[in-house]
């Protein structure tokens, strides 16, 4: 009697992390092949601060999407911090992911930009935004950059409406070394949910906000309740000045009412549940300079 085939497909796993300028996508890009609003996304530079990997699994493959900081020359200590992220990305990628936007012909900072020209893994060069220009200029930049980045894989693609995302996906798997999974099947962030709570309030106030305010800002989760039928959420928004406090409020509360409840619309999405959230303001005088301040936000520091 014949024993019946298995399945011998062998499994891949790996790193594939997300580089490049402020604002051109990567977070988008991101959410995109994840399936969910995993990092937040706003016009602003500098939206994300930290690592965030994005976990897709299949059969036979895991990839651990990684979201890194824009790159920028850094000009105080939280902003060295976020390019430790980047960084680390540089170093336990399998694949890497640069991506720029129509009309970029070069990175903010020239040591990361040399970096990537000595990477001996795999690089992929996404063109986002392509739904923004047209064909001649598109085949321009793929000229530019090939002289940049010779043998560099170019993919045009429009992370926020899908396109050419699934070939560049199809790529990745055929890069992947053979490795059984890092993380669980399941899991979709190595972020907590008190994280994903931060972001999200986050993401309110450099909507809403202009100038310093938004820069200025952390949030800390101080509770994470789960009950049955509601999560219960405390959490503090940090400042610097007084004046940023009482901006963040708002006449009678209403700046402070409007952030809490679209971040707990957002976050009711996610979670799926209802969501009962405490929002207070704080002053935390200079915390972005401060080393201790930045590791109880979770930064890392040289």
């Amino acid at each position: 009697m014949k024993e019946s085939n298995q399945n011998t497909t062998p499994h891949k796993a790996g790193f594939v992390n997300i580089v490049g300028n402020p604002n051109v996508g990567k977070s988008t890009f991101l959410n995109a092949v994840v399936g969910e609003n995993l990092a937040i996304t706003t016009p602003k530079a500098q939206t994300t601060r930290h690592r965030i990997l994005g976990i897709v699994n299949g059969d036979n493959y895991q990839i651990v999407f990684s979201d890194t900081p824009g790159i920028i020359k850094p000009a105080y200590e939280l902003q060295e911090s976020m390019m430790d992220f980047v960084k680390e990305s540089f170093e336990d990628a399998d694949v890497l992911l640069l991506m720029v936007e129509a009309g970029e012909k070069d990175l903010k900072n020239e040591e990361f930009f040399n970096k990537i020209k000595q990477v001996k893994v795999p690089v992929l060069l996404l063109i986002n935004k392509v739904d923004l220009t047209g064909q001649e200029k598109l085949e321009a930049m793929i000229n530019i950059w090939q002289e940049k980045l010779p043998g560099v894989e170019i993919y045009p693609v429009s992370a926020l409406h899908g396109f050419g995302i699934e070939q560049v996906v199809k790529r990745i798997l055929e890069l992947l070394p053979e490795s059984p999974p890092y993380f669980d099947k399941d899991q979709l962030t190595d972020k907590s949910e008190r994280f994903i709570v931060n972001e999200k309030i986050r993401e309110k106030i450099l909507k809403h906000y202009k100038k310093e305010i938004p820069y200025a800002v952390e949030v800390e989760t101080e509770e994470f309740k789960e009950e049955d039928d509601r999560i219960k959420i405390r959490s503090i928004i940090y400042v610097e000045r007084d004046s940023q406090k009482g901006i963040i409020i708002g006449h009678k509360g209403s700046g402070l009412k409007r952030i809490g409840s679209e971040a707990r619309k957002d976050l009711e999405a996610f979670f799926g549940k209802k969501i009962y959230l405490e929002l207070y303001v704080k002053v935390n005088k200079d915390w972005r300079k401060k080393a201790g301040q930045l590791r109880r936000f979770g930064y890392k520091l040289d």
